[in-house]
C-alpha cells in the first residue's frame, strides 16, 4: 500500500512540473504540497487500514474543497 502512495506522489509530481511549465504557479505549489505529503506518508510504514483511512480523508477534503471552489469562487463566463 505504501507503494501506491509513491505512485500518487509520482503523478502529482508530474502535474507539478506541467503546471510550472505552463506558468500556473499556484497550482504547481498546491500539487507540490500534495507530492510532499504523499512521499512523507509512503515512508511511514502504516497498516493498510490506516492508509485507506488517510486516502478517504484526502478524498473527503478534496471533494469539499472542489465543491466550495466550483460553487462560490468559480465565475462562469463566455470568453473571459
Amino acid at each position: 500500500m505504501d507503494r501506491m502512495y509513491r505512485v500518487l506522489a509520482f503523478w502529482t509530481g508530474i502535474f507539478t512540473v506541467m503546471f510550472f511549465i505552463g506558468d500556473m504557479d499556484s497550482l504547481a505549489i498546491l500539487f507540490l504540497a500534495q507530492t510532499v505529503f504523499f512521499i512523507a506518508v509512503s515512508y511511514l510504514k502504516l497498516s493498510e487500514r490506516m492508509y485507506m483511512y488517510l486516502f478517504g480523508g484526502y478524498c473527503t477534503l478534496f471533494f469539499i474543497g472542489f465543491t466550495y471552489y466550483t460553487n462560490f469562487i468559480l465565475v462562469p463566463g463566455f470568453g473571459h
